[in-house]
């Protein structure tokens, strides 16, 4: 008995956005990576994120390992891009008091 061996490519694709998710579904690269950084195994993966396949969370480790130098670039970036936006929303709604300012509201409305 012989063993086809076939080529198999990291389920990955780059949305509108340049955002790399995972196949077809909304999880991304970042999730799957960080997840298997803070010691999930691929199986601890697929429970927590129900839409990927088992063997997707394997090839997408396996890309993670074979090209580790541009992928931790690659969520350098993302990490940069997030804690602009996050730096972008704080100017705009001040996270200072907002506690104070929901329970306010909620308050409010209770009297009407």
């Amino acid at each position: 008995m012989t063993l086809a061996i076939a080529v198999e490519f990291a389920p990955l694709e780059v949305d509108a956005h340049g955002i790399v998710r995972v196949g077809k579904t909304r999880v991304t690269l970042d999730t799957v990576v960080t997840a298997f950084l803070e010691g999930a195994t691929a199986e601890e993966i697929g429970e927590q994120y129900t839409s990927l396949h088992l063997s997707d969370i394997y090839l997408v480790i396996g890309y993670y390992l074979r090209h580790k130098a541009e992928v931790d670039v690659y969520l350098l970036e993302r990490q940069h891009q997030a804690t602009v936006i996050q730096q972008e929303i704080e100017q705009r709604f001040n996270p200072l008091g907002i506690r104070e300012r929901l329970l306010a509201r909620r308050n409010q409305v209770k009297l009407l």
